[in-house]
């Protein structure tokens, strides 16, 4: 079973982000805190669950979490700043549409561009580890999925459906032959004719 805090003293918001390393699409950001006492069986990183689980856990997070926000970043805004510094963004657009100020943040990864003078601790596979770190890989992460489906009929040979903008086989080889659209990253360039990514 994931921790429910990290410590015990400061309100605490669990971060995670959705579709870095995406082609297309926005990159997704969500922030959730949880009271100290909060426990979940199944609730984990949203890559280690069904997509009918993370829909369902989103239902409970929203309506249990003391406070959640979900916030993202343009491609285009990606492209301008890069997609490190987009992640990040991200995440501090969430932490600022918290209802409940955040005084303590925990950050999937090993990197964190700090947040006003909030303090942050960095969890490698943290999204496995804190609930509110996973909850927040959750809602980042169907948030965004719902963003690509509504996408997805509009440009419909990128298969934007299945593969939400991920560099998959299908999506960079009709990125060649049909070219890019108004929604991907120009800086995430796809070679030809390998389709290997550089």
């Amino acid at each position: 079973m994931l921790r429910s805090t990290h410590q015990d003293i400061l309100i605490e918001a669990g971060c995670d982000e959705a579709g870095r390393g995406c082609l297309a699409g926005p990159v997704y950001a969500a922030a959730v805190v949880f009271a100290k006492d909060f426990q979940h069986d199944i609730l984990t990183d949203s890559k280690q669950l069904a997509a009918s689980q993370r829909y369902t856990l989103r239902k409970i997070i929203e309506e249990q979490a003391l406070a959640c926000a979900v916030a993202s970043v343009s491609a285009a805004e990606i492209d301008r700043i890069n997609i490190h510094n987009a992640s990040y963004l991200a995440m501090h657009k969430a932490l600022d549409a918290l209802k409940i100020k955040a005084e303590y943040i925990l950050v999937d990864g090993n990197r964190f561009i700090p947040y006003r003078q909030t303090p942050h601790c960095c969890i490698v596979k943290g999204d496995g580890k804190y609930l509110s770190i996973a909850a927040a890989s959750v809602l980042a992460k169907t948030y965004r999925d719902d963003y690509m489906d509504g996408l997805a009929d509009e440009f419909p040979h990128y298969g934007w459906i299945h593969n939400k903008g991920y560099p998959t086989v299908q999506h960079r080889s009709a990125i060649l032959e049909h070219g890019y659209t108004p929604h991907h990253r120009r800086t995430f360039r796809v070679s030809d004719p390998q389709l290997k990514l550089f």
